[in-house]
């Protein structure tokens, strides 16, 4: 999937992926999309919930070799 901008939160612990989410989807336009790796595993859940709470659609997720992508657009 072709992603506007790309965030690599590897290493990080919560809540840092959300934060840098946070930051990096602010600087997008609607309808664009970010790309976030993450290893936490709680980013799953947490970027999810994240998602559905603000209104941006998580478009996929997926998880290869330890590294969670996640494909999200910004409302």
């Amino acid at each position: 999937m072709n992603a506007d901008k790309q965030l690599d939160a590897k290493g990080l612990a919560c809540p840092m992926p959300i934060v840098r989410t946070k930051q990096a989807i602010d600087e997008l336009a609607p309808g664009q999309i970010l790309e976030v790796q993450a290893t936490d595993k709680g980013a799953r859940n947490d970027l999810s919930a994240w998602a559905n709470s603000t209104g941006h659609k998580l478009l996929e997720s997926r998880e290869e070799n330890g590294i969670l992508t996640f494909w999200i657009q910004k409302k």
